[in-house]
């Protein structure tokens, strides 16, 4: 078998992956309405299995997060709230999300990544240059993107796959950047479980409380920092004098 042949394993076996997942009929459960119409199947299982029920979420979010499932993510951030509480919720998506990421990325640049690096060193030009800027600050880069939600979470990992960022800066800039975002949306988890037990359906009227409101706000807050953030670092970039 080629070396060519073997690097593209990775990305057929993530598409293999990703047509069993919508073979499977997943996808028609990852919304809020069926975390609601399960919600007591759920909880029973995450207290009948303290230490299964976190990995078996872990390994759900990891799967969702490499196959690129278009509108899964949110939910399932969603659902490690509802059934696991802020911290353990947090730690269980942050955890799936980083090593689905991984996945993604891996089985992206071993192939398609690798293609597009050796034919721009064989090429040089602007295209080199770009990629050779990239991946000298990749931690910053990806730790930013991770922080702002300006690009859906799949394309995140796709695009730094094909600009050959190292693998340790970008699995640690994926981990400390998508932590914040897994603790807010635990915390609102949280609170869309106070509603379910209430009766209640999660509308604009009953979302407006302190327990959902402060998350929401602080999931903005994180957002716009992170923008004026990046925006002072391009200016500064474009006012330094050029060598």
């Amino acid at each position: 078998m080629n070396r060519r042949v073997l690097r593209i394993l990775p990305l057929v076996a993530l598409v293999l992956l990703a047509v069993a997942v919508w073979a499977s009929g997943a996808p028609r459960y990852l919304h809020i309405a069926a975390l609601r119409e399960h919600a007591a199947t759920l909880r029973g299982l995450v207290r009948d299995h303290p230490v299964l029920a976190p990995a078996a979420y872990v390994v759900v979010l990891a799967a969702t997060t490499a196959t690129c499932l278009p509108g899964a993510i949110p939910v399932l951030m969603l659902a490690g709230g509802f059934l696991f509480g802020i911290w353990e919720g947090a730690a269980a998506a942050t955890a799936g999300l980083t090593l689905g990421s991984a996945l993604a990325f891996v089985a992206v640049r071993s192939s398609l990544g690798t293609a597009l690096r050796d034919a721009a060193d064989r090429s040089g030009g602007r295209l080199k240059t770009v990629l050779d800027g990239v991946r000298s600050g990749a931690f910053g880069y990806v730790l930013t993107l991770r922080l702002i939600p300006i690009a859906p979470f799949e394309l995140m990992s796709i695009a730094a796959a094909l600009a050959g960022i190292p693998f340790r800066p970008y699995l640690l800039g994926t981990a400390l950047g998508v932590t914040p975002a897994t603790f807010i949306y635990s915390a609102i988890g949280v609170g869309i479980g106070r509603l379910f037990d209430r009766g209640e359906t999660p509308r604009l009227r009953t979302l407006l409380t302190p327990g959902l409101v402060v998350p929401l706000l602080a999931l903005g807050l994180l957002s716009l920092a992170a923008t004026v953030v990046v925006r002072r670092r391009a200016r500064a970039k474009a006012a330094a004098p050029s060598l």
